[in-house]
């Protein structure tokens, strides 16, 4: 079975064909023009004409899916009228999935359509875990809790760390480091999230490219009180913080390098960054009874030797090991225990298994 996995992000849509079973896909990237998701069809469009086959069904990567949609759903009018009322809570990603979606049920009309979601691995945290220490009538009426996202990646890396370690899932307690423009912490036991840094949205957490991370909430209040609107607290939070606000750059790559160079900004926003990291892993550490691993994933994660390394070294009295064998692709880079590994995300193969479970 073929699936074509739809996976829309902020400036591309990725689109891989996947056959279910195999690790090889054939991916392409579409660029996404700025602002314009009327442009839906014609991305879909170019991204089905450069693939080298057709497909049997098509799944897609949703970020939210709320309380609503806690497994892989088939696509009907409902799941995106609630996919599209979540938008707020996941700015431009849920509302340009919608927009993906619509234009891929008009390309493959005859095909089945399935959404996946990024918040669904984390279905299994407990309530201590969900829960917020906010009033509640709060969590009644409006829902505030936490949802966690980067699900699909990070069910896809417990399942490779479990092959690369040859040991069973359902007996390792992991802590997967998802590191991209988006930073997520997760505490995994027995292949279930126990813990996870992002919330109710995706600004939860660590500092990130962009993003701020979690800060005391008293700063918005203050700025509230100031006269920022709630639009430019949004659009600040979101694009206009993290690497980018402390170095004047948003990729861990230019930042490296500018440090490197000694610029003092790029060495302050680099610290700042591992910084808090290791913390969070720290963190999510705490909720399981023993670390059997530590799993580094997405773009930073994958490829950034400096994060990782600065990354380990400040959890040293964890038992983390400091030093790492740095090679490319999947692999342990430190037999521990508690082991460090290194894993490609691979959310379509993911997507790819639920689609064919559920088509």
């Amino acid at each position: 079975m073929r699936v074509l996995v739809l996976n829309a992000g902020s400036s591309t849509l990725k689109a891989s064909l996947v056959t279910v079973g195999e690790r090889d896909a054939a991916d392409v990237l579409v660029e996404w023009p700025a602002g314009r998701d009327a442009d839906a069809a014609r991305v879909v469009a170019e991204a089905l004409d450069r693939l080298p086959a057709q497909a049997d069904a098509v799944g897609y990567r949703v970020v939210h899916g709320g309380l609503a949609y806690r497994s892989a759903s088939r696509v009907d009018d409902g799941l995106l009228t609630e996919v599209e009322r979540l938008d707020p809570l996941a700015p431009l990603h849920n509302r340009r999935a919608v927009a993906v979606m619509r234009a891929g049920r008009e390309a493959l009309p005859g095909l089945p359509h399935v959404a996946c979601f990024d918040t669904a691995f984390h279905a299994s945290l407990p309530e201590e875990a969900w829960r917020y220490p906010l009033p509640g009538e709060w969590v009644e009426r409006w829902g505030i809790r936490r949802f966690g996202f980067h699900g699909l990646s990070v069910a896809w890396t417990t399942r490779r760390a479990a092959e690369l370690l040859a040991r069973p899932v359902d007996q390792l307690r992991l802590v997967v480091a998802h590191l991209g423009s988006g930073c997520s912490i997760t505490a995994v036991d027995d292949g279930r999230s126990v813990d996870t840094s992002m919330g109710l949205t995706p600004y939860e957490g660590p500092m990130m490219g962009t993003r701020s991370g979690s800060v005391d909430p008293g700063i918005l209040l203050h700025l509230l009180r100031e006269g920022v609107s709630t639009d430019d607290l949004a659009e600040g939070l979101a694009h206009h913080s993290g690497l980018l606000a402390v170095a004047g750059m948003a990729g861990v790559r230019e930042v490296e390098e500018a440090a490197a160079r000694g610029d003092e900004r790029a060495s302050l926003a680099l610290e700042m960054f591992v910084r808090r990291i290791a913390a969070a892993v720290a963190g999510a550490t705490t909720t399981l009874p023993t670390l059997d691993g530590l799993v580094f994933t997405g773009g930073i994660g994958e490829h950034s030797a400096t994060v990782r390394s600065a990354v380990v070294a400040r959890l040293a009295s964890l038992g983390v090991p400091s030093t790492l064998a740095e090679q490319g692709g999947d692999g342990v880079v430190a037999t521990g225990p508690p082991a460090v590994i290194v894993v490609e995300a691979r959310e379509d193969l993911v997507v790819a298994d639920e689609v064919a479970a559920l088509a």
